[in-house]
């Protein structure tokens, strides 16, 4: 969460600019965990989950693989979303996450 208002940046893995997947391993990596800087490639990693049995850091998938983000609870997670936006938190019921659900993984 210390993240968010971090910009999105195409490719960035810092707090000075993160895309998700970038995002994704940056935080991780500060709990000793080394994930590639891929979504798609991060859906490899751990097990999978329903979105019933979420719990709070977990990888959430969406777009056929292509966006990420860490789960928080209560239907929430925060994600680096696009060009022009910021770290932030998004809820999975938002009509773009929840039509492009692809599934998550506990690591």
């Amino acid at each position: 969460m210390q993240y968010q208002g971090a910009p999105y940046r195409w490719g960035g893995e810092t707090p000075s600019g993160f895309d998700c997947s970038g995002f994704v391993r940056y935080v991780y990596a500060q709990h000793g965990v080394s994930l590639p800087h891929n979504a798609a490639q991060q859906y490899r990693y751990g097990t999978a989950i329903t979105r019933d049995n979420l719990e709070p850091g977990d990888l959430v998938f969406f777009d056929r693989l292509r966006h990420n983000g860490i789960y928080i609870g209560h239907g929430r997670f925060v994600h680096a979303g696009r060009t022009g936006k910021r770290v932030g938190v998004a809820t999975l019921d938002e009509d773009w996450y929840r039509s492009r659900w692809a599934g998550a993984r506990r690591l």
